[in-house]
């Protein structure tokens, strides 16, 4: 009998299946470091303790993204080890902040199935929630991936296609016990745009590029354990090259958002995504933002921006061509709510 497993194919999935998955991890600093060695992250709250206890937590949480690649990482070798690409999101809601100490396990919900017309692949809805050791919550999203059939010839049932909201209303986004940015500190935070600055509508280029380097994008997707065989195997493609993944270009595209958004602290939620085209190495990943709606919370001093992160391999202004398909150049659109000091 095999020892080994050469992970699921599509029509191992069964709509209903939920998945504990291997391999809990304790957070450390050392994921910090080398996040913020891995892009150019610089928020403030995520930075330094003393920032973070003068805006009322106990000390400085590792950076949302952190927590959602870990327990992304978690999921890949049950959901997506034989996928040809990881295709959205939707529905994510960061529920508590992840700190040193904490350990994170995560589990998965089979919610949609579909074929894809060619009958050797299908697409592949889960829901993927992630808990620290004391069964607290503290991120829960949906993704949709696109998996390889074991066998083409293989009967696949009638597709079930999830329904998912658009967009996570305000009123449900949570804002951790404690955060008060009644008296944050914009000198120290590098810039000094409250939310209310920010206009619907307007649009802000992020001016920096970074040139994503083979070494770099798989060593970051070695430090959250995805195993995904897309992005280190160079026969899985007929091309020969490495797919970058998905929470590479995102991370990058948040850092990048700094010059602008500097006080865009903490990531609420995510109401949807699209890796719209593959990020390969040698490409240099660019972003831009706009704003698509403004909230206030309970919270003493905080507000909610809910923003599109564009990430782009070229020109930073464009998106959709006339027929509304995405143009070549974009890698990532992403529409998420952040909060920031009102």
């Amino acid at each position: 009998m095999s020892k080994t497993t050469a992970g699921r194919f599509f029509e191992d999935y069964r709509i209903g299946d939920v998945i504990q998955h291997a391999v809990p991890r304790t957070v450390s600093g050392g994921e910090r470091a080398m996040y913020h060695a891995l892009y150019p992250a610089r928020g403030a709250l995520y930075s330094s303790d003393e920032f973070a206890r003068a805006c009322g937590l106990p000390q400085s949480p590792v950076d949302d993204l952190v927590a959602f690649h870990i327990v992304f990482g978690k999921s890949v070798p049950d959901v997506s080890l034989n996928a040809v690409a990881n295709l959205g999101y939707a529905e994510a809601r960061f529920l508590r902040p992840v700190y040193p100490g904490d350990t994170l396990r995560a589990r998965s919900e089979v919610i949609g199935l579909k074929q894809n017309s060619n009958g050797k692949s299908g697409v592949v809805w889960v829901r993927t929630t992630g808990e620290t050791q004391r069964g607290e919550t503290v991120l829960s999203y949906v993704r949709w991936v696109m998996v390889r059939k074991r066998d083409p010839e293989a009967e696949a049932g009638a597709p079930v296609i999830p329904d998912l909201v658009p967009v996570v209303e305000a009123a449900d986004l949570v804002v951790p016990e404690g955060l008060d940015f009644s008296a944050y500190d914009f000198t120290l935070a590098g810039e000094p745009h409250r939310g209310r600055d920010y206009s619907i509508g307007e649009r802000i280029d992020h001016v920096d590029g970074v040139t994503v380097e083979e070494a770099e994008h798989m060593l970051a997707t070695r430090l959250w354990q995805n195993t995904s065989k897309v992005h280190f195997d160079g026969t899985q493609r007929a091309d020969g090259k490495l797919l970058v993944y998905g929470g590479h270009v995102i991370s990058m595209a948040r850092a990048l958002s700094f010059n602008g958004l500097a006080n865009a602290q903490m990531i609420a939620a995510i109401n949807g995504g699209s890796h719209a085209n593959p990020c390969f190495a040698g490409d240099t990943i660019r972003a831009w933002s706009e704003v698509l709606d403004r909230a206030e919370t309970a919270a003493p001093g905080v507000g909610a921006l809910r923003l599109r992160l564009v990430a782009t391999k070229g020109a930073t202004d464009v998106l959709k061509d006339d027929s509304g398909k995405y143009h070549p150049d974009v890698l990532l659109d992403l529409d998420y709510w952040v909060l920031m000091p009102q």
